[in-house]
């Protein structure tokens, strides 16, 4: 299966996409309206500054159209006003008769991603529009650190196990039902919720991944509902994927107060940005995703009844690659490919014996393990082959996570014990995977910086950096 690509903006992806047009005139709004929502588009307008403030206000648009000239506040000082950090949230398209090459370069150095001279030309202002909004969902994606198996566009694997996963996610694709998909870490959860995001009616709606570890310590609540503060907005998480996907990993990991908020919002449909006065709408399907035992979290007091029965509508068991060993020669070529044509590294080849001994190996770590193992034996190798005694000794080599069998000592501790002697061991082996490297052991493991030091310095691991040789 290729790897995931960018795609071009279709016209399809207009659909729910919010333009806020800003002009005095009112033949240049009505026309502008008119022809936007023939493209799909929905479209605020607003006739003045004070208009556009509290359009942009109640609900922040995708994109906006703004004239410079209008008779109480110009479009210069708006573009200020909603710039943060030298920066509007949005693309803005500037739009004017009477222009200046001063104005477009001043608008241009506050973050206005394009000037256009009026009178419009309708052709030119459609194509920008799709450039700025192709633009914002690519810069969207780049962020934050991405693993290789995030270019993996369905899930790979011909096995019963699979194939019937497959099925059952293809169908709940064509539903709007909220989903809890339970499994191990590193089993492909996140791959599986971009398959049903790409299979579903909604292709293009917003989609939006979010690690409940990654959100900042004491601003959680503004990353995820927003704020309002002197007339100024900053949308949060719930608003930017408004009519789209998000998808939540580590919904245990959340702290009581959270669980409170987000149980609200998603209980009543709105919410309130931090400051706000007024609500906001809320229409998004969740996927929540958690390595953890939510069951016996609601029984231990950590975690809400009924947020757990609010999120559970419909659970999804991704199981570990070892209950699909059938699909390991697979991913191993798929990634050797991967590596070759992505990182440039010489090809090789798993000879059967290779094959066979790795569909024979536990595979506590999943996916990503296999996926580092076939890297580093592309990297560390020579020849076209890779036998069975190179992989043997790559196995013995690498770390081995106390999980698949000494984590089974742990199933008779009390939950908490448990679960402090799992990540004591899981963050243990991600430092020896990153040579002792945290940043390199935050990336493995889908954390912060900040946020595993705090880890680390509560399970009493000071990490060691291993020197190379």
């Amino acid at each position: 299966m290729p790897p995931e690509t960018a795609r071009p903006l279709a016209p399809a992806e207009a659909a729910g996409a919010r333009v806020l047009v800003v002009d005095d005139e009112p033949d240049i709004r009505s026309l502008l309206k008119e022809i936007l929502e023939d493209e799909g588009y929905q479209v605020t307008t607003a006739e003045n500054g004070a208009a556009a403030r509290e359009a942009f206000r109640r609900q922040p648009p995708d994109v906006v159209l703004l004239d410079i000239w209008m008779p109480d506040i110009d479009g210069i000082t708006l573009l200020k006003e909603w710039s943060e950090d030298g920066r509007p949230p949005m693309p803005v398209i500037m739009m004017s008769g009477h222009g200046t090459v001063e104005t477009a370069v001043e608008a241009t150095r506050l973050g206005a991603v394009d000037f256009i001279e009026k009178p419009l030309s309708l052709a030119k202002l459609l194509l920008t529009i799709e450039h700025a909004l192709e633009a914002r969902r690519a810069v969207r994606e780049r962020k934050g650190p991405r693993a290789v198996t995030d270019t993996v566009a369905e899930p790979i694997g011909k096995s019963a196990v699979m194939q019937r996963l497959k099925d059952q996610i293809r169908r709940l694709a064509q539903h709007e039902t909220w989903l809890l998909m339970l499994g191990e870490p590193g089993s492909g959860q996140r791959i599986l919720a971009r398959y049903l995001h790409a299979q579903s009616a909604r292709p293009e709606a917003p989609y939006l991944e979010v690690n409940v570890n990654t959100l900042a310590a004491g601003r959680a609540q503004e990353e995820l509902f927003g704020v309002e503060r002197d007339g100024r907005v900053t949308p949060g998480i719930l608003e930017q994927v408004n009519g789209g996907i998000l998808y939540l990993s580590d919904v245990a990991e959340m702290d009581e107060s959270m669980q409170a908020s987000l149980y609200s919002a998603l209980d009543s449909g709105q919410f309130y940005r931090v400051g706000g006065q007024e609500p906001v709408k809320l229409n998004l399907r969740l996927i929540a995703a958690t390595s953890h035992d939510l069951e016996r979290l609601v029984e231990a007091g950590r975690f809400r009844r009924d947020l757990y029965h609010l999120i559970n509508v419909m659970p999804i068991y991704v199981p570990p690659l070892r209950e699909h060993r059938e699909d390991v020669p697979e991913l191993l070529n798929f990634f050797a490919d991967l590596y070759v044509n992505k990182e440039n590294l010489p090809y090789r080849h798993f000879t059967v014996a290779a094959q066979n001994r790795l569909r024979n190996y536990d595979w506590p770590g999943n996916i990503p393990e296999l996926c580092n193992l076939v890297q580093r034996l592309l990297l560390v190798g020579s020849g076209t082959e890779i036998d069975v005694d190179e992989v043997e000794s790559a196995l013995a080599s690498q770390p081995r996570p106390a999980g698949a069998s000494a984590f089974r000592a742990g199933f008779d501790l009390p939950l908490r014990e448990a679960r402090e002697e799992f990540e004591r061991a899981y963050f243990e082996y991600q430092l020896e995977r990153a040579g002792g490297s945290v940043g390199r052991a935050a990336e493995l493991a889908g954390l912060e910086r900040t946020h595993l030091y705090r880890k680390l310095k509560a399970l009493g691991i000071t990490p060691k950096r291993r020197r190379e040789s």
